[in-house]
């Protein structure tokens, strides 16, 4: 008896002793020492001095002052340093293995919030000229109970109204009057509900807390696109995330990085209870097939860049068996949609898309030209992008190479999935940012694995990796804000586009220079518009040369019952400024010669807008 007291005492001790030495156990648990608890608490006391710093530098801001960098030049010293406490505060989060996710996601959300949020709360009005029109395309659709006649070139949102649809019910289910009222906050709420399956796909790869939330920060850190505003591209674009991470999860070479456990992470061993059974549960694949489909009647980029991905991560035939049937279903879906619905616009312009496939250098360069008339602030924020795509890709390429145990997972093939689409067309000169924004949720927990997998010094890799993080997120801050003094909209230019809009005869003409113009499209099945950017040079060297002119050959049915509107803005002087696409005065060059024209009278004017009418020349 006594021998047996004796072993299973000697039992309990030793599983005592395993309990003990297990990380994260509730019984073995162990105090942090000194150094380790202040770390801890620094960081937590870090996070809500960051934000208090950050809304109170948002006091002492001067919006009129934006001109080449936009945002940058007028942001407060506050504001950085607040932004440098969180970076501070999330290495330090890092550094210590124990941390618990609600920290992370913490810091992650507080880091969205500085980003997304700070435009929402400084501009009095809703920012970007393409959120203004997605609210005018949805109010046209309630108007008309479906598609809306008479679109001209916004035609294709009748051959891709998923998104316009689901918000116009969305409208009319809660009696609100129209989508400006939440678009304003769209960036902030989609950057925020991005995080859900963003986690939910790297943790099909890894279950290592700092890999996860690091990979998050890095997204955040380095999404510079700016396709996150109220736009069917951004919905189009979460589901898309949503589904290669249900796709990822039923992959056989899913988790195969485990934090804590050094013989899994160097073999790759997997697991009896860990291997996915390569067969699509019946409820996720009909969820799959939904989101396909929504994707599909959304956005015409979208599902390709969807099938591309499908294609690629078909390669290994150890994911045929998961990948071809999302592969064979969502082709099928396209197909369809494309031959029918999405008929008229795919009809009209098959010749410029057959054409884009024998151009491949084009369509990868294109969006990188025309900048040599460009505002030199312009030019270093263009640069400035560049040089953060292209350190994310050498980053994901490094760690592709340096931690082998990355080959077996399929995050390299999602990252090259979106070249051959880049490669097939231009889509307007933004296929390169595209392709760079599908890729970097891949491209993200690549860099993460490679700057922060824990090796034989943990604090000194921290360390290290954090002014990594920190260059990243100020190549960001010039990507996402150094364009925002043709973003953002004071109260008189929208004022300018509502008046217009109230006052104008069904079947006149809007003219801009540039699309930056607020509320430019609200009539836009009433009205025709033209915008000068968007004309061929010799129509643009006209107006150039000759204001009056050049308009007048745009506008050669001009009548008192269907006069002309010419808008002129700041937004506009700002954008041409920027982008060089006109000369830089252009805005006050018009002005002054419409000014100067008896057939040209001003009905609207304020500080930033000025609105012409134009209804014939005076016999």
């Amino acid at each position: 008896m006594g021998k047996l007291q004796t072993l299973t005492n000697g039992r309990m001790t030793s599983f005592t002793s395993a309990v003990a030495r297990r990380p994260g156990t509730a019984a073995g648990e162990r105090r942090p020492s000194g150094p380790t608890a202040a770390r801890q608490w620094t960081a937590r006391l870090l996070l809500p001095v960051a934000l208090v710093l950050w809304l109170l530098s948002l006091r002492h801001v001067h919006l009129a002052g934006m001109r080449d960098y936009g945002l940058l030049q007028v942001l407060p010293v506050l504001f950085w340093v607040a932004l440098g406490l969180l970076v501070l505060g999330f290495c330090l989060l890092l550094s210590d293995r124990r941390t618990a996710g609600g920290w992370f996601a913490g810091y992650v959300l507080g880091l969205i919030a500085v980003i997304h949020a700070t435009p929402t709360l400084l501009y009095p009005t809703l920012r970007y000229s393409w959120a203004w029109k997605h609210v005018a395309v949805t109010d046209a659709v309630i108007r008309h109970q479906g598609d809306v006649p008479h679109a001209g070139k916004l035609a294709i949102y009748n051959q891709w109204p998923g998104f316009f649809d689901l918000n116009a019910f969305f409208l009319q289910a809660t009696g609100l009057h129209s989508a400006l009222g939440y678009a304003t906050w769209t960036p902030p709420v989609f950057n925020a509900v991005l995080l859900a399956p963003l986690l939910l796909l790297y943790r099909t790869v890894t279950r290592d807390r700092r890999l996860i939330w690091g990979a998050a920060w890095i997204y955040y850190s380095c999404s510079w696109v700016g396709q996150d505003y109220f736009a069917p591209q951004a919905f189009a674009f979460l589901l898309f995330v949503t589904v290669m991470a249900l796709v990822m999860g039923q992959l056989p070479t899913s988790v195969l990085h485990r934090s804590g456990d050094a013989h899994y992470i160097r073999t790759g061993d997997t697991r009896a209870a860990d291997i996915p059974t390569g067969r699509w549960p019946v409820g996720r694949f009909v969820l799959v097939m939904v989101l396909a489909a929504v994707i599909i009647s959304s956005h015409p980029l979208t599902p390709l860049m969807l099938i591309s991905a499908l294609v690629v991560l078909s390669f290994p035939r150890r994911n045929r068996r998961v990948v071809l049937p999302v592969l064979a279903g969502t082709t099928l879906l396209a197909v369809v949609w494309d031959a029918t619905v999405a008929r008229p616009y795919i009809a009209d312009n098959l010749n410029d898309f057959m054409g884009s496939l024998l151009k491949p250098d084009t369509n990868v360069v294109s969006g990188l030209a025309a900048l040599g008339t460009a505002a030199p602030g312009h030019v270093v924020v263009a640069w400035v992008d560049r040089g953060l795509s292209a350190a994310v890709f050498v980053l994901a390429a490094l760690a592709f190479l340096a931690r082998p145990w990355v080959r077996r997972t399929s995050l390299a093939l999602l990252v090259v999935a979106p070249l051959p689409v880049l490669a097939a067309n231009a889509y307007g000169g933004e296929m390169i940012f595209r392709a760079y924004l599908f890729a970097l949720p891949a491209a993200s927990l690549l860099i993460a694995v490679l700057l922060l997998e824990r090796g034989s010094r943990p604090r000194l890799q921290v360390l290290a990796a954090c002014p990594v993080l920190l260059a990243l997120l100020g190549g960001l801050m010039f990507g996402y804000y150094g364009k925002e003094s043709s973003n953002y909209f004071t109260k008189d230019e929208v004022a300018a586009a509502r008046f217009v809009a109230a006052t104008s005869p069904p079947g006149s003409t809007v003219v801009s220079l540039t699309s930056a113009v607020p509320g430019l499209y609200l009539r836009y099945d009433d009205n025709p518009m033209v915008e000068f950017d968007q004309q061929d040079i010799e129509d643009r060297r006209r107006l150039v040369k000759d204001p009056v002119k050049g308009l007048e050959g745009f506008l050669p049915d001009a009548s008192p019952q269907q006069p002309a509107y010419i808008i002129l803005s700041r937004a506009q002087a700002a954008d041409l400024y920027q982008t060089g696409v006109l000369p830089a005065d252009t805005v006050q060059r018009m002005e002054s010669a419409l000014s100067k024209n008896p057939d040209y009278i001003p009905v609207f004017r304020t500080k930033d807008a000025v609105v012409y009418r134009y209804q014939g020349t005076k016999s």
